[in-house]
């Protein structure tokens, strides 16, 4: 929620958190080296179809290729599925550019068209013989060739993106192939280069037709399906639960979250600023400045939200001061800022939380940053030509 506050789902965002949450824990997977979880964000397929409101968002079991089947005589659904993974074409098979051929006889003309056509059935039918039973390609399938597929009763979809298919290829443990050549000059498939998955089917979702790809065997995923009014909205939704899912992943995977709203720079800069009194060389100074600049995020918080920074840090500032100061207030160090009310409160109370990981990372790079920016010691200015009249 916290991540989603100021994006444009925040209005649904007691929806849109508990969609966000199924989603990351449906692509729970278990590293099996070193025994962690992992919850890869890009096993989570977004897809986007207008209409319906924000609201009808929904989380679709298994991978969905946002296009439908090549052909209507194609079965709807195809248990144990055997997957082909191909970046090639399956149309007829021209010759080269540059290739001649000098026919004296015009019959020889019809052999060489039946000829090509012969290649790409060849093709098609060594996959097939392989146990293929859903064949996707970032290529064209011609129609002629379709109806060897039909005939066998396989699913094949034609123009696959790309990026789909290598998270399928993943997913079910299948290679992608780019050329049926082996190493003797012949064409084979290898029935090992076949992924596999429960089920493939094709599935009506809004107006349009998706092929749905469930229970694979390698690594869990899942497709969630965004609606809204237009593609700028979609658009702007893809990027507010990118963010969020990047968040749940840093919070499950670290374990540790801190109380948000400004509550970490300002306990860290007061905490600081006691440390520097304790030193008596120049680095104090150094520290203290350090500890100001920690003020910078609060500060600028506060300002964006039209309140009195000043005011608000002031008290927060004082907040932090005691639970370092004093044992009794331990739990003021959870005091954050209100930018709704403009007031000082209780974060962790209030569920507003930022995951450990991200704030130490953030901490890191600002300091690395502001290091390299200090180490330029020389500016090269080039003056604009002046352009001559």
């Amino acid at each position: 929620k916290t991540a989603m506050s100021s994006k444009i789902v925040g209005a649904d965002e007691d929806f849109f958190s508990q969609l966000v949450v199924d989603a990351i824990q449906s692509v729970k997977t278990e590293d099996i080296f070193t025994g962690k979880f992992k919850y890869p964000v890009k096993a989570i397929n977004v897809l986007k179809a207008h209409g319906k409101s924000a609201r009808e968002s929904c989380l679709l079991n298994g991978y969905a290729l946002n296009l439908g089947r090549a052909a209507q005589g194609m079965p709807k659904s195809v248990k144990n599925a055997k997957i082909a993974c191909l970046d090639m074409n399956l149309q007829k098979n021209r010759m080269m550019m540059g290739v001649q051929v000098l026919v004296s006889d015009p019959k020889e003309l019809e052999k060489i068209r039946e000829r090509e056509f012969d290649i790409t059935k060849e093709r098609i039918q060594k996959m097939l013989d392989a146990g293929a039973n859903v064949i996707l390609t970032t290529k064209g399938i011609d129609d002629m060739a379709l109806k060897y597929f039909v005939e066998a009763g396989a699913i094949a979809c034609r123009r696959v993106p790309k990026d789909d298919l290598k998270r399928i290829a993943k997913a079910t443990g299948a290679s992608v192939i780019l050329a049926l050549a082996d190493m003797d000059g012949n064409e084979t498939f290898d029935a090992s280069a076949l992924g596999t998955a429960e089920e493939v089917c094709e599935e009506r979702v809004a107006d349009d037709n998706m092929v749905m790809i469930k229970g694979s065997k390698f690594s869990k995923a899942t497709t969630l399906l965004l609606r809204g009014a237009n593609d700028y909205m979609l658009d702007e939704m893809d990027r507010a639960l990118h963010d969020a899912l990047c968040v749940i992943k840093r919070v499950l995977e670290s374990g540790s979250v801190v109380p948000g709203g400004g509550a970490v720079e300002a306990a860290l800069s007061v905490f600081l600023e006691n440390f520097a009194t304790s030193l008596g060389s120049r680095e104090q100074l150094a520290i203290g400045e350090f500890a100001n600049a920690a003020l910078v995020l609060p500060k600028t918080l506060a300002v964006n939200a039209a309140k009195d920074a000043t005011e608000l840090i002031a008290a927060l500032r004082a907040f932090h001061y005691k639970a370092q100061t004093s044992a009794d207030a331990k739990s003021m160090a959870q005091m954050g800022l209100d930018l709704v009310e403009g007031k000082v409160r209780n974060n962790v109370e209030a569920g507003v939380l930022e995951p450990a990981m991200s704030k130490v990372k953030m901490i890191q790079f600002a300091t690395e940053a502001a290091i390299t920016i200090l180490r330029i010691d020389d500016l090269i200015r080039l003056m604009p030509e002046e352009e001559e009249q």
